[in-house]
């Protein structure tokens, strides 16, 4: 699997996704900073990449298309880096387990 990272969570989730053995992008890094969320829509429907967002405008988005690519909707509240980062390695395994179950919104809480 092939995951994007949204822009309002930091660049360091992706770098930790790929040191588990991951394909993980931000959009900083794909050239997708200033897209808007149809960009980031298209490009991961596109191209096969799961989103990583705390924006619940692609949640909606999911519930209202017929096509759409598979999210991790991250609904924490706001906290450090660190500790999204802790959160991860937390669940990271079963977020993946759904995900290769054909989940197309998991949601981590």
């Amino acid at each position: 699997m092939r995951f994007i990272i949204d822009a309002q969570l930091p660049p360091a989730l992706a770098r930790f996704l790929a040191s588990l053995g991951e394909e993980a992008i931000h959009v900083l890094d794909a050239g997708l900073l200033e897209a808007d969320d149809g960009e980031i829509w298209s490009f991961a429907l596109d191209n096969g990449w799961v989103i990583i967002t705390k924006d619940d405008d692609f949640q909606f988005r999911a519930s209202v298309s017929k096509l759409y690519p598979r999210i991790v909707w991250v609904r924490v509240g706001n906290c450090s880096k660190q500790k999204l980062l802790e959160i991860f390695k937390k669940h990271w395994d079963a977020i993946k387990q759904e995900l290769e179950a054909g989940a197309f919104l998991v949601e981590v809480i």
